[in-house]
C-alpha cells in the first residue's frame, strides 16, 4: 500500500496519484491545483461514476473547478487510460478508474456499479483465443458484462 495525495491505494487497484501525475507530464499537460484535487477525488471512487457525480463530490468537499475543468480532466483521464469510459445497458455511461496504459475489460454491478476487473478472471487468453481462432487481426476491442454482485443480491433476496 502507498499513500498519495492524501490517498491510500494498493498496488493493482486502480491508478496511483504519481502514475497519473508522470502520465500528465508525459503527455505534456500541467497539474493544476483543481486537477490534483480531482484526481484525489477520483482516486477515492469504488465503482463507477459519472460527471455529475464528481461534480457534486467536488462541491461538497469544497473543490473550486467549474464544471468545464471538472469536464476536461475527465476526457484528458480518459485519454490517459487511467479512467475508462462504460457504457451503461441502458444508454448512458459513466466512467472506472483504471491502471495507466493497462487496457482490460470490466463486470459491472448494475445494482451499486461497483467493477471487477476481468483481466484476473482470465479474459486476456480468451482474445488471444478469438485472434487465433478466426484469424482475426484484432486491432481495438471492448468487452463489458453486466451483472447484480452478491452484496445487492443478498439485498434482493432480502
Amino acid at each position: 500500500m502507498w499513500k498519495t495525495f492524501g490517498v491510500t491505494s494498493e498496488p493493482g487497484r486502480g491508478t496511483a496519484a504519481q502514475d497519473i501525475v508522470s502520465a500528465l507530464a508525459e503527455a505534456g499537460h500541467r497539474l493544476t491545483g483543481a486537477r490534483r484535487d480531482l484526481i484525489d477525488l477520483i482516486l477515492t471512487r469504488d465503482g463507477t461514476f459519472d460527471s455529475s457525480d464528481l461534480i457534486v463530490d467536488a462541491r461538497r468537499r469544497g473543490i473550486p473547478a467549474a464544471r468545464a475543468t471538472i469536464f476536461r480532466t475527465i476526457e484528458v483521464l480518459v485519454d490517459l487510460g487511467a479512467l475508462e469510459r462504460i457504457d451503461l445497458p441502458g444508454g448512458e455511461h459513466s466512467y472506472v478508474r483504471c491502471e495507466v496504459g493497462r487496457h482490460h475489460h470490466h463486470l459491472v454491478c448494475t445494482g451499486c456499479q461497483r467493477s471487477v476487473d476481468l483481466e484476473e478472471l482470465g479474459m486476456g487468453p480468451i482474445m488471444v483465443e478469438v485472434a487465433r481462432r478466426t484469424g482475426y487481426r484484432i486491432d481495438r476491442h471492448r468487452v463489458e458484462l453486466y451483472g447484480l454482485c452478491p452484496t445487492c443480491q443478498a439485498r434482493e433476496d432480502a
